[in-house]
């Protein structure tokens, strides 16, 4: 209760996107015995239909104290308290006033200076002008047009320990993406996204944009988006095209189906040779069903998907399938799952670092709950992964036993004991050193165990601790170490530390390698329109440092 604040958009029922932003005024009071909230949101800030007189509305409270989180109407356990199935209702003595046309501009003027010392060619000086337009073309659809845009202000991304065989994920966190973000994102699985918007503008000025999306009506929501990128002449990479069609129908009570249609189009090569338009396809498509389940009471959840690409390339013209089925009450929880990738699967605007395989993955889990002590539940949780090639032969599979505590302050502690196999589908370097390559074909097999314990959440200062001993390829072995510690000088200053250690163990010509990730915050707030955000970070891995620091000033 000091006035901080917080804002975004629910879709799906009960999900909440915060990366809508939108002006509004709250006030908060402390005394002894309770505090007092106030807030006004204008009507220009949010958007409704015309001549309603009752809309829906919910208030929930996190008791920290006393670990207790309550809602103004009644909502059943497996509900989240933000779940629009169960809002009261707001009675206005007359219809609220007709909503007016939302219409922003936001122009940008960007100076940069650049000098790399190493090469020593002198400053450069570079100028950007460019701005966003904003426009509500009815109560819940918005067009978005960005021309030249600006992303200085976009948060860096946290740095990782990389001993994965495949691509890592990193986030989207450019803000013209974000809004509505789970039309577009949320189609696939995280590791099958026919489409991932940080493919657009990688390393190439980004000339123009629009996006449409929002809700049609009751039953259709909409997304749909444009990009134009330059060419490069240096790489011969050509100016492209990105379309997106994403469109959702509600079905039965809480359930929908999706249509997402993808495409990148070449339009302009710099130069245009066989070796250039091989490198850089003319075109590269991806056309999707999606069915999500959702049953009324939420204890059944579930998707099926079908995806195909098409591409000039008969080798890029695949197939990708998959769906599961989950099951999720106060004391169980399982889940069944299975996927397909074709070999000639094609996502070049997508997120998918695996091509042809078949997958089985499934959990199962349990807990019992106390009647009394400091421990709210406890219970087991059993994990299986198989992959196979497409001819259904296994090449790696990964099983874990965990058992979790969740205590009565909020803090948890995880312990598990682990299986994993597997057999190199191409040369792989275990230690991302680049000291030399396991050849493909070769087979491993190792176990651990660790542990993960996280601190309350709600005091000042927190912390967890992150745990894993066991083996590792050609029969070695890895310790892996994290830490995280929190402290908040609050309302103010939040400071934050996170250490990673690797040790490992290996047979010539590794031998043994220890390198150290470490990464530290500093978040200021001086008041709720003024912050000054500093991000330090360090991966010994990777040779790479940077330090990151931002004032921003929230002026309207």
């Amino acid at each position: 209760a000091y006035g901080a604040q917080w804002d975004g958009t629910m879709f799906d029922g009960g999900s909440v996107d915060l990366n809508w932003d939108s002006k509004w005024i709250s006030e908060t009071t402390r005394d002894d015995d309770k505090w007092v909230f106030e807030m006004a949101i204008p009507f220009k800030s949010i958007r409704y239909e015309e001549g309603v007189s009752e809309w829906g509305i919910n208030f929930s409270r996190l008791d920290l104290k006393s670990s207790e989180k309550s809602s103004w109407t009644p909502i059943p356990r497996q509900f989240p308290t933000a779940s629009l199935a169960y809002t009261g209702t707001l009675v206005w003595d007359s219809p609220p006033p007709k909503p007016r046309t939302n219409f922003s501009v936001i122009p940008y003027i960007l100076g940069e200076v650049n000098e790399d010392a190493q090469e020593g060619d002198g400053t450069d000086f570079e100028t950007k002008v460019g701005g966003d337009v904003k426009f509500s073309l009815t109560s819940s659809l918005n067009l978005d047009v960005t021309i030249n845009p600006d992303f200085s202000q976009v948060e860096v991304d946290r740095q990782v320990t990389n001993l994965d065989r495949f691509e890592l994920f990193f986030p989207e966190r450019r803000q013209f993406f974000l809004e509505n973000a789970d039309l577009f994102a949320s189609f696939g699985y995280e590791t099958i996204r026919p489409f991932f918007s940080r493919r657009i503008g990688l390393g190439v000025p980004i000339q123009a944009g629009l996006r449409v999306s929002g809700n049609l009506n009751e039953k259709w929501r909409l997304g749909l988006m444009d990009m134009q990128t330059a060419s490069v002449d240096k790489t011969g990479l050509p100016s492209q095209n990105f379309a997106v069609l994403s469109l959702q129908r509600k079905m039965f009570s809480r359930s929908s189906v999706g249509l997402l249609v993808v495409n990148k189009q070449s339009i302009k090569y710099p130069q245009e040779n066989d070796s250039i338009t091989d490198l850089y396809a003319r075109y590269n498509r991806n056309i999707g069903i999606e069915y999500n389940l959702a049953s009324s009471d939420n204890l059944y959840t579930g998707k099926a998907f079908l995806l195909k690409s098409f591409a000039p390339n008969e080798e890029k013209r695949g197939i990708t399938q998959a769906a599961h089925l989950q099951y999720q009450s106060r004391k169980w929880n399982w889940r069944v799952q299975e996927e397909w990738v074709s070999d000639d699967y094609s996502a070049e605007v997508g997120f998918v670092p695996r091509n042809g395989y078949v997958k089985f993955s499934s959990f199962a889990g349990h807990l019992f709950f106390p009647k009394n002590g400091k421990i709210v539940s406890h219970g087991p949780k059993l994990n299986a992964f198989y992959f196979f090639d497409e001819s259904f032969r296994r090449t790696d599979n990964t099983s874990f036993l965990q058992y979790l505590f969740e205590f009565r302050n909020r803090s948890s502690l995880q312990l598990f004991v682990s299986d994993d196999y597997v057999e190199l589908l191409s040369p792989f370097d275990p230690t991302r050193l680049g000291i030399a390559d396991l050849a493909a074909g070769t087979k491993h097999q190792w176990n651990a165990f660790g542990w993960e314990y996280a601190s309350k959440p709600q005091s000042l200062f927190t912390y967890a601790f992150q745990g894993r001993l066991g083996g590792y390829y050609s029969d070695g072995d890895r310790t892996s170490l994290s830490a995280e510690l929190g402290y908040r000088f609050q309302p103010y200053v939040s400071l934050s530390t996170n250490l990673n250690y690797n040790h490992i163990k290996l047979p010539a010509p590794w031998n043994t390698n220890r390198f150290w990730l470490i990464g530290s915050e500093i978040d200021i707030t001086f008041t709720n329109k003024l912050f000054f955000a500093n991000l330090f970070q360090y991966n010994e891995q990777s040779k790479n440092f940077n330090l990151n620091s931002r004032l921003q000033w929230r002026y309207a």
